[in-house]
């Protein structure tokens, strides 16, 4: 399946890029875009003004896409709440990791293209999932 975003990846773009890929399309094939009107008719869009998938009530695109698809991972929930501080920065949690993930992904956006800047943020975020996941199974931070 086809998957449309704005051009100029940062944290929510990516975030959702490795949630469609991890939990929604394994095989998603990602489109960049500068205008909304140049989503390709075959495409489902995320994050960018006017769409079903993207920031809704004060959530960022990452929650209202686990909300609109019924994604209750608890471990999941919690990379929301660090892109939700990364990508809003409206203190709704308590998220020290955010500040960090938003450099990092700022930074690759300064040097890598959108494809790029995607194939690396996916092992950060696997990354992320694991570690949380693993406190989460210890109810401790894992050594």
């Amino acid at each position: 399946m086809r998957w449309a975003t704005r051009a100029g990846v940062h944290i929510d773009r990516a975030a959702c890029a490795w949630l469609i890929r991890r939990q929604l399309d394994a095989e998603a094939e990602f489109v960049f875009v500068d205008d909304p009107a140049e989503v390709p008719a075959d495409a489902t869009p995320f994050d960018m003004r006017g769409v079903e998938l993207s920031h809704h009530g004060g959530d960022c695109s990452f929650e209202t896409i686990l909300r609109r698809y019924d994604l209750d991972d608890p471990v999941l929930w919690k990379l929301a709440e660090i892109v939700h501080e990364a990508d809003i920065d409206d203190e709704r949690y308590d998220a020290p990791e955010a500040a960090g993930l938003d450099v990092i992904l700022r930074g690759l956006s300064m040097t890598c293209d959108d494809r790029r800047v995607l194939e690396l943020a996916g092992p950060l975020f696997d990354g992320l999932y694991e570690f949380y996941r693993r406190s989460m199974l210890l109810g401790r931070e894992p050594a």
